[in-house]
């Protein structure tokens, strides 16, 4: 089994890549998804998180709210730290799960923090979708509904792009046109099969 670590920055089209590898037959196990799961109400998880930042973080209905916990972490990097704490070990255990239970040849785990996370002391190669910075202001205002201020602000408190790339075994780009990301996910697979071989 070879198993591809899937990254980049925010508004850079990794969660379209992801999809269009899904499309193509590959198995995705997907970090976003599986942190969903693990905080879900009443989970011993979420109930760790509720012990560390108190009830406020949940809706009513006993789920968490995660536009609260966000505030609460989103510049604060003791607070940031300590979710981390929580979070990735438990993330982390799920993925050794998962990647034993697959019968995958290649398998992606697609993980928005690879490298911050060290997530990718699990992977082979690790692929870092890319895009201009102006390309991820314009994405995050029209996606997000986000003033030109708080889109900068979202991209500057994630590691430096030129990083990500540094530490990449293979980098997509995409600011351009779905089509070109499309041609550009397919050459990667070929290189992929290659390697294989």
């Amino acid at each position: 089994m070879k198993i591809i670590g899937l990254t980049g920055g925010i508004a850079t089209g990794k969660s379209t890549v992801s999809k269009m590898l899904e499309a193509r037959g590959y198995e995705i196990i997907d970090a976003d998804a599986i942190v969903h799961e693990l905080q879900a109400a009443g989970s011993p998880l979420l109930l760790q998180i509720i012990n560390a930042f108190g009830s406020t973080v949940l809706h009513h209905d006993g789920n968490l709210n995660r536009g609260e916990l966000g505030k609460l972490i989103f510049n604060n990097a003791d607070a940031r730290g300590k979710l981390d704490a929580i979070v990735h070990p438990a993330v982390r255990a799920e993925f050794q799960r998962r990647i034993q239970c697959s019968k995958a040849l290649v398998l992606f785990l697609d993980v928005p923090l690879l490298f911050e996370a060290g997530f990718d002391d699990m992977t082979d190669v690790n692929l870092v979708i890319k895009a201009s910075e102006e390309v991820q202001l314009l994405r995050l205002k029209m996606r997000d509904g986000l003033i030109e201020e708080e889109a900068q602000e979202r991209i500057r408190s994630q590691m430096p792009m030129c990083e990500k790339v540094a530490r990449a075994d293979f980098v997509i780009d995409n600011s351009g046109e779905i089509r070109e990301l499309e041609e550009h996910v397919d050459k990667f697979l070929g290189e992929i099969e290659v390697l294989e071989k």
